[in-house]
């Protein structure tokens, strides 16, 4: 338990110093990434008080000067601070609608144009969400979507939502799969304990919509090359 003290000793001294300061200071001068590169470096620090290592190969498979979709994995709540660092400039990333209205957090995933999600199908809350995600990768952002929309619940990939698909061949952004590993042993489901141990992160090459007749064929080749890229305990079941 000592890890989880440390990490969130981190984040909630950090991250409200970040907030109270950096988030006035954003509106005024109309710039988050001053900001975002902080928080960045504030969830580094929270996941090493945590005794998380961090591995990431792979990123020579990221295009450059383009923006892109990363559609990872899920398999704990480690996963975003772990990822999100490592991913090169500035993201947005989908998440549930709920968070956007943490007081200060709130105001700061809002600026730096995170996109809320409606759990359920309903389907012009879902259209929403494309749009806002286009608008974020047409602005210049990457944007971080979990292919399955919710974690694991045994560490397997699970059946991946259509969204992203959707959102890739309406805006012709690469998607650059990845995977995550080893933080379903550091946190699991339905605890908040922190257990310290090794992260990998791995970058696969980019997979470009044009190439594809179909979404489902894109989300085919997408979740192909994830599947190889995992072991075989992380793979969907047999059957």
């Amino acid at each position: 338990m000592f890890s989880t003290f440390k990490m969130v000793l981190v984040y909630v001294t950090l991250g409200t110093l970040a907030g109270v300061i950096g988030i006035p200071y954003s509106v005024a001068v109309g710039d988050v990434s001053r900001l975002y590169r902080a928080v960045m470096g504030i969830l580094r620090t929270g996941v090493r008080a945590g005794g998380i290592r961090v591995e990431v190969t792979g990123q020579e498979h990221v295009p450059a000067g383009v923006s892109c979709i990363f559609l990872s994995n899920h398999v704990s709540n480690l996963d975003p601070p772990i990822i999100f660092p490592a991913l090169p400039g500035q993201s947005s990333v989908l998440l549930k609608k709920s968070l956007m209205r943490i007081p200060i957090l709130g105001t700061a995933m809002k600026m730096a144009k995170f996109v809320p999600v409606e759990r359920g199908n309903v389907r012009e809350a879902a259209q929403r969400s494309v749009n806002d995600a286009a608008a974020a990768l047409r602005s210049g952002l990457h944007i971080l979507i979990f292919a399955e929309g919710t974690r694991s619940k045994d560490g397997r990939l699970a059946a991946f939502k259509r969204g992203p698909f959707y959102l890739a061949m309406e805006t012709g952004a690469p998607i650059v799969p990845m995977t995550i590993q080893g933080t379903e042993k550091m946190m699991r489901k339905h605890s908040a304990a922190v257990y310290p141990g090794v992260a990998k992160i791995e970058f696969l090459p980019a997979i470009y919509p044009q190439g594809f007749a179909t979404r489902e064929e894109l989300m085919g080749a997408v979740r192909e090359a994830m599947v190889e890229a995992l072991p075989v305990e992380m793979r969907p079941a047999a059957g």
